[in-house]
């Protein structure tokens, strides 16, 4: 009978694609799972593109963004849920489609707390775990800037100083990757961190994101890989199956471009096939052609 039963969890174990749960910050659950995440060993789709410079074009490409080309947009994540917003950072104007959608934040609550961490005195060591939690999404990082930064209270102080109307700390303070975020909030966050007194040190360390996360996983979706934007990066695995990847940054100085996935297959190959092409019809209409 033990030997049934060791034959029957092994077969388990190799018949579930892609998914390898961990358990991170602590929470002891049956039913959640997220990052460090999932290295994904399979072969991403090339998403490299190449920016014009639209940094100070006169006319803004939203304008010729129309409701049916979002749509389409979000349409390409496949079975994905999908937000996605673009500003445009000179007029302010917002177009979205699903812009006001919550979702977990995995990883992108880093960036509303170094917002907010950044604006109190640092220590050298503080630095250095901001600037960690940014371009390595380390989450050990932002375990300990959760804590000593006060992050719970954190979430709110930058919504209410951004106008961020969809955010909100998580229901367990614990889990910060259970902030509730959305598209149009995240294009708002840049808006404000693009006009704040944290401006350099945040762009400075997003822009040096490195290709592998501090816990291996590959950054290389969504914005990154796109020539002239850089951005957070966010990814999550939540039991039983959903996948969650966003990337929320600035392209050409111009446009900052939030667009936030779950995907309920558990798995990460084809989570970040829904998220490549969602971002690539987004960026076909900012001119950005790959």
């Amino acid at each position: 009978m033990r030997w049934a039963l060791i034959l029957l969890l092994t077969a388990a174990v190799f018949v579930v694609p892609d998914v390898s749960p961990c358990h991170a910050h602590g929470k002891p659950s049956t039913d959640i799972s997220r990052g460090p995440d999932v290295l994904d060993t399979g072969s991403a789709p090339d998403i490299s593109h190449t920016a014009p410079d639209i940094s100070d074009t006169g006319s803004s490409a939203i304008s010729n963004i129309s409701a049916a080309d979002l749509s389409a947009a979000v349409a390409a994540g496949g079975v994905s849920d999908v937000g996605v917003a673009v500003m445009d950072l000179e007029s302010d104007q917002v177009v979205s489609e699903q812009g006001d959608r919550p979702f977990y934040s995995a990883s992108l609550s880093k960036l509303i707390l170094a917002v907010d961490a950044l604006q109190q005195p640092l220590s050298d060591d503080d630095q250095d775990l901001i600037h960690r939690a940014l371009s390595a999404s380390d989450d050990n990082a932002m375990d300990v800037l959760w804590t000593r930064f006060d992050g719970m209270d954190a979430i709110g102080r930058v919504a209410a100083e951004a106008g961020l109307t969809g955010t909100r700390a998580p229901d367990d303070p614990s889990q910060w990757g259970e902030v509730v975020i959305t598209a149009n909030d995240m294009v708002r966050l840049y808006h404000y961190i693009l006009s704040s007194p944290v401006h350099d040190q945040i762009v400075a360390a997003l822009s040096s994101a490195p290709p592998k996360a501090a816990d291996g996983f590959d950054q290389a979706f969504g914005l990154l890989g796109v020539t002239g934007a850089y951005a957070k990066q966010g990814w999550m695995y939540y039991l039983p199956s959903d996948v969650y990847l966003h990337s929320a940054g600035v392209l050409g100085n111009r446009y900052a471009v939030a667009v936030l996935t779950t995907n309920p297959t558990g798995s990460w190959t084809t989570a970040r096939q829904s998220i490549n092409a969602v971002t690539r019809a987004v960026l076909a209409k900012l001119g950005v052609n790959g």
